[in-house]
Parts: structure tokens; C-alpha cells; sequence
């Protein structure tokens, strides 16, 4: 009813690149550093500000599907070279600078405004919306009569896998502030591991799109 598949490849997905330190990792970690409480909401904005990019590209796909099929597969399959080209972007970066730790004096931070600035600084970011354009349309069926509803439901998913893995992140880095050499030289690698995962994908995506045309 409402179109999906490949469900399991789709988690194990989301999971892989919630897991990958970004820009949201690097936020919500720094806020931890000041306190749990900082962290949480932290993690809390960041995952109401990806619900922005979820309704929009719910209700933007399925207009588009409306308008034309033909557009709709074109979108489908250069939002699978997109992956491809996340996935060459992973492989290659450098590590990401770590984040910075406050320097002295206990500090109670404004929760409200950590939970705003976490909220904008994901639905401001140009690179989730263009991500979930990409993403989505790979997992649900164009025919199905409930796409939409498709659609939101495996971006609520998404978010819900990123925002317990962020709160998870959270936790930790309040409880051990500091940088660590060997943990910075894994997340790299780990990084570039599910960067190959993205590049498969996309290429699964690609030609299975392909052979299906």
C-alpha cells in the first residue's frame, strides 16, 4: 500500500550514514562538552530541523510524480549518481576537524536556543534536502496509491535512527569531554567504510533503475 521496499537496505543505510561524523556530529558533540542537558537538546533541534527536509521533499516528490512519471524517473536516477557521488566524497575526505572543548568555568547553557540553533543549522543546510531527494524515491514504488505517505514514513525513520544515535552521542561526550587520537583515526576510517557502502549503492540503485527502464 505503500510502496516500499527493500526496507532492510534501507535501514542498514540509514544507520551506516547516521553513524558517519558530519556537521550534526560535530554539533551535538561540542554542545555535549558544556553538559548533557546541552547535548540533548542539541541532538533534539537537529532532529526537528530534518523534519523540514522530510515534509518537503515528501510533498515535492509525490507533486512530481503527479506532473510526470518520465520526470520522476529522471529525478530517481541521478538521485542514485548522487549517492554515488556522496559515497566518492566520504571515501576521499580528510578527517573532520575535531570539536573544541570550553575552556574552564562551569557554564549553564540556554537549552531553548541550543535546541533553535541545532533546528536551523539542519534545515538551512541545502546538502539534507538535496540528500533526501536522493534518498527516498530509491525505496518506494512510483505506482503504489499511498507513496506519500511512503515517503514520510521512511524519512521519519531516517530521523528517528539519527536522533537516537545523536542523543546517544550526546550522552557519551558529556560524560568523557576530550580528543582522542586513536578515536578521531577509526571514525575516519570508518567513514570511508561507509563511504564504499554508498558508492555500491548508488551503483545497485543505477543499474537497477536501468534495467528496469
Amino acid at each position: 500500500m505503500l510502496g516500499i521496499h527493500d526496507l532492510a537496505l534501507f535501514v542498514l543505510s540509514a544507520v551506516l550514514l547516521n553513524l558517519t561524523p558530519g556537521p550534526d556530529t560535530l554539533f551535538v558533540i561540542g554542545q555535549a562538552t558544556r553538559g548533557r542537558r546541552a547535548g540533548v537538546m542539541a541532538a533534539l533541534g537537529i532532529g526537528a530541523g530534518c523534519l523540514v527536509h522530510i515534509v518537503g521533499a515528501t510533498i515535492g516528490l509525490s507533486a512530481l510524480l503527479l506532473a510526470s512519471a518520465t520526470a520522476f524517473a529522471i529525478v530517481k536516477g541521478l538521485g542514485a549518481v548522487y549517492l554515488v557521488w556522496v559515497g566518492l566524497a566520504l571515501l576521499l575526505a580528510r578527517a573532520a576537524a575535531a570539536a573544541t572543548v570550553p575552556a574552564g568555568g562551569v557554564e549553564r547553557p540556554d537549552g531553548r536556543r541550543i535546541f533553535f540553533r541545532g533546528a536551523l543549522t539542519n534545515a538551512l543546510n541545502p546538502k539534507v534536502a538535496m540528500f533526501f531527494l536522493a534518498f527516498l524515491p530509491q525505496f518506494v514504488d512510483p505506482a503504489a496509491p499511498d507513496r506519500a505517505l511512503g515517503f514520510l514514513a521512511l524519512g521519519c525513520l531516517f530521523n528517528v535512527t539519527g536522533t537516537l544515535w545523536n542523543l546517544t552521542l550526546a550522552v557519551l561526550a558529556a560524560r568523557a569531554v576530550g580528543q582522542r587520537p586513536a578515536a578521531l583515526r577509526a571514525a575516519a576510517w570508518f567513514r570511508r567504510g561507509v563511504g564504499a557502502v554508498f558508492v555500491g549503492l548508488g551503483l545497485k540503485l543505477a543499474l537497477g533503475a536501468r534495467a528496469s527502464a
